[in-house]
């Protein structure tokens, strides 16, 4: 079945590191060959073996009306022609950054970058620059991509502080890193108490999307803004993920709350490298060239990634364009549990918006300590099944779910049809 896929695998780990540019790729986590795919649209995915795939990994997030959208891809083109990188400004940017400041009101200035990882790093230096102090806040599970200081695993205790967990990281890069639980009020509240005026920033994912998927209690993310506006402490939301793929108004306007900066990526790049931070004017204005923190890049803004961009977003803009890929998510989810049950499976799920969590659990994880307990070798029995039926999740029990406008009823009624089987054999 995925022949030329092995094939390819095969030559690729001679000449990349693990025959893969990022490490889920792999299918490390769950065994077997990755798939090496040709073609993508709307909804589904063809390998190099020629399957077909109902997608609901959406490139990690960034496909959010389906793969290669006809709008999305006429927009790309057009700019293609009139030249793909100048290194200077164009007008397309400001159109994305006012484009974003009127979307998500907390951003009153913004920078473009060319990766989610470029947006958290910089967002987290201006946060320094800004405080003039130099502990960071993170939470076990939560991921904001490879920077040096953010790759920390978790301890135990309210002011347990990193270690790495990347060779190549010393120690002494994540000393002021500190590790919190995700959603556990008592530990936020005892770190501010003991620490909280030495506190730079605090970045959180406010729905965390790479512990598989988790939300964050109403009365811990109030607790979370009105301490960080207590002690001075920047609060950044890492929105890479959620912006634009859980509401028009990110995970902010959902839960009702204003960050002092925000980071993008995905949705906003249409598919392709964008990422973007932006925040507080008074806090924006640190940055060079009118302050001293440092943030550059040649490709940032460019201009046929940015294209794309503006056409996602003006898509998604449309009305009812959330309320519908909402009901479509909850009903796979919902569907899905059914069908488990009625197996006699162990399972749970929950989503928002065109995200969800699919756990093989008896009760949806509030934690990375709850996600952990799910039972992993059952899901990655669970993917296999899955995959040699036709649908593509995605290869980690520890990753998010999504679906996309392109995805129909039918194909969510196909997918629902496959589980029932895969069920009954894992």
């Amino acid at each position: 079945m995925f022949t030329n896929s092995k094939a390819l695998f095969e030559k690729s780990q001679r000449v990349i590191p693990g025959g893969v540019n990022s490490p889920v790729r792999a299918f490390r986590a769950v065994g077997g060959t990755p798939i090496f795919f040709r073609e993508g649209r709307g909804a589904y995915l063809w390998d190099v073996d020629g399957n077909k795939f109902i997608d609901y990994v959406g490139s990690w997030g960034p496909a959010v009306l389906g793969h290669a959208h006809p709008d999305v891809v006429r927009a790309v083109q057009e700019r293609a022609v009139k030249g793909m990188s100048f290194g200077a400004p164009t007008e397309a940017e400001l159109e994305m950054a006012e484009r974003l400041c009127a979307l998500l009101p907390s951003i009153e200035q913004v920078r473009l970058t060319s990766s989610g990882t470029e947006a958290t790093m910089s967002a987290i230096r201006l946060a320094r620059g800004f405080t003039g102090r130099n502990k960071i806040v993170k939470f076990e599970g939560c991921y904001h991509g490879h920077g040096d200081a953010l790759l920390v695993k978790a301890g135990s205790g309210a002011l347990t502080f990193g270690h790495p967990s990347s060779a190549g990281v010393p120690p002494e890069v994540v000393a002021h890193t500190i590790v919190l639980t995700y959603n556990d009020l008592d530990d936020l509240e005892d770190c501010f108490r003991k620490i909280g005026d030495e506190i730079a920033c605090v970045i959180i994912e406010p729905v965390a999307g790479n512990m598989n998927f988790v939300l964050p209690r109403q009365d811990y993310m109030d607790a979370l803004r009105s301490l960080c506006t207590k002690y001075g402490a920047v609060l950044i939301f890492d929105e890479v993920m959620t912006g634009f793929r859980v509401g028009l108004g990110g995970a902010q306007k959902h839960f009702g709350i204003t960050p002092d900066l925000t980071t993008l990526g995905k949705v906003i790049g249409g598919g392709m490298p964008v990422g973007a931070f932006g925040g507080r004017r008074d806090i924006m204005a640190h940055l060079a060239p009118l302050g001293g923190v440092y943030q550059a890049g040649t490709l940032s803004g460019n201009p046929v990634a940015v294209a794309a961009g503006l056409k996602t977003l003006e898509l998604v803009a449309a009305p009812d364009f959330f309320e519908s890929l909402a009901r479509s998510t909850s009903t796979l989810v919902a569907a899905l549990a059914s069908v488990a049950s009625n197996a006699g499976v162990e399972f749970c799920g929950t989503s928002l918006g065109g995200m969800f969590g699919l756990f093989f659990r008896h009760a949806v994880p509030s934690n990375y300590a709850e996600v952990l307990q799910c039972d992993k070798q059952r899901f990655n029995r669970f993917f296999h099944a899955m995959l040699n039926r036709g649908i593509y999740l995605a290869p980690s029990a520890f990753e998010a779910g999504f679906v996309s406008a392109a995805h129909s009823e039918a194909d969510i009624e196909a997918t629902v049809r496959a589980a029932s089987e895969a069920f009954a054999e894992c």
